[in-house]
């Protein structure tokens, strides 16, 4: 009785924020219609899992919009057989929806508290095979590259350039650009040496941590 009381604003959420809005990704939205988020947020705020905003989760990490996390996602071109590298796992869902698309996830949290929690949220849910590591994201995971698709959920103030070097000839990376005076979504496509960039919506997300991003200062 629980779950089943999440069923129906799901179902409103992937209809009035996501169909409604331009996505089309067919996979994606049963993708979105699939994952619980509610069991991606602190208890005390399931109520408002699939409301159209981000969520603190702690450590002060969100859990981005639901719209966000499925445009991002979309403007991968996932394929099924395409290896993601998430940068910046937080509670997990991100990660959770990736999984439902393609074989190979794996995902890097800086925060040990946040990345034992994604792996018991993911494990919740059957999904042990995404690969939950701890580190500075902003260096990638070089033993893994190349990779087809990279999503930053964190603000940066460019493309980390060790992200750069691991994406795949043909991948997409997709990143929230920007300092706390204001950010823009953009796609980064790599196309043998050359890397060209679409600047698309303006969006606000919490700073990117790392060598390759900004200074801890600024969490």
């Amino acid at each position: 009785m629980g779950e089943e009381k999440y069923k129906k604003p799901r179902e409103r959420m992937v209809v009035e924020q996501l169909e409604r809005r331009g996505i089309v990704d067919e996979r994606l939205l049963a993708a979105m219609r699939a994952v619980p988020r509610h069991l991606f947020v602190p208890s005390n705020i399931r109520n408002r899992a699939y409301c159209d905003y981000p969520l603190r989760i702690g450590h002060q990490q969100t859990i981005s919009q639901p719209y966000i996390v499925a445009l991002m996602t979309q403007l991968l071109e996932l394929k099924p057989e395409d290896k993601v590298l998430e940068v910046g796992t937080g509670s997990g869902y991100q990660a959770a929806i990736l999984a439902q698309l393609v074989d190979k996830v794996y995902t890097i949290e800086r925060i040990q508290e946040l990345a034992e929690r994604a792996r018991e949220n993911l494990a919740a849910i059957g999904l042990e095979k995404v690969k939950v590591e701890i580190g500075d994201g902003t260096r990638g995971l070089p033993e893994e590259m190349p990779f087809d698709a990279i999503v930053i959920t964190a603000a940066a103030p460019s493309v980390p350039e060790p992200l750069k070097e691991q994406l795949a000839d043909g991948g997409r990376l997709v990143l929230p650009a920007g300092g706390h005076g204001g950010q823009y979504l953009e796609r980064w496509t790599r196309q043998g040496e050359i890397i060209s960039r679409e600047k698309l919506i303006p969006v606000a997300f919490v700073p990117l941590i790392g060598e390759y991003g900004w200074p801890s200062g600024m969490a």
